[in-house]
């Protein structure tokens, strides 16, 4: 497996992962093909500029064509401050491999080597149990249920939270 910066072609697996119903179902439903194009643009400038981490996960070296889904990190504001949050997608013919959990392990420990982002947090859905699972599984801690706001859309999410420096297992 590999990770590798986001670019201008991963439309396609943006829009399978984005705008489908079922990978969606935990994020309040797919989201719209237009703008799609926009929205893998700028996060290939975000990762290309080194501000944020937006990277695709190849699962076989020999098919670099071909990817798993995602795995990123950024910043954002949030009423309490700044937070540093960590996500994924697995596409469904490459769920239940463990894909996603070595992609997040992986970027975590790139965290952790760079001493980058301070505290990781992640929001996933309280019905989404792999992701939860993740999350157990590479030692975050569990915080709480929280309400989150994505793409207009009020979430139930469990809070997690990691120090790469410390936590992780």
């Amino acid at each position: 497996m590999q990770l590798r910066n986001v670019s201008p072609d991963d439309v396609d697996a943006y829009v399978r992962m984005r705008c489908d119903p079922v990978m969606m179902a935990d994020l309040g439903g797919p989201l719209p093909l237009e703008g799609m194009a926009d929205k893998v643009r700028w996060d290939a400038q975000e990762a290309a500029a080194d501000l944020a981490w937006l990277k695709m996960i190849v699962p076989d070296l020999a098919r670099p064509d071909v990817v798993a889904g995602t795995v990123t990190i950024w910043s954002h504001d949030t009423d309490d401050g700044p937070v540093s949050e960590i996500g994924w997608m697995v596409l469904p013919e490459f769920q239940g491999q463990g894909l996603g959990r070595r992609a997040v392990r992986v970027l975590l420990e790139q965290a952790r080597h760079q001493e980058r982002w301070g505290l990781l947090h992640a929001f996933p859905s309280t019905s989404n149990a792999a992701s939860n699972g993740i999350c157990r599984s590479v030692g975050f801690r569990f915080l709480s249920e929280v309400a989150v706001t994505f793409a207009g859309r009020v979430l139930k999410t469990n809070h997690w939270v990691i120090d790469p420096g410390r936590d992780l297992t």
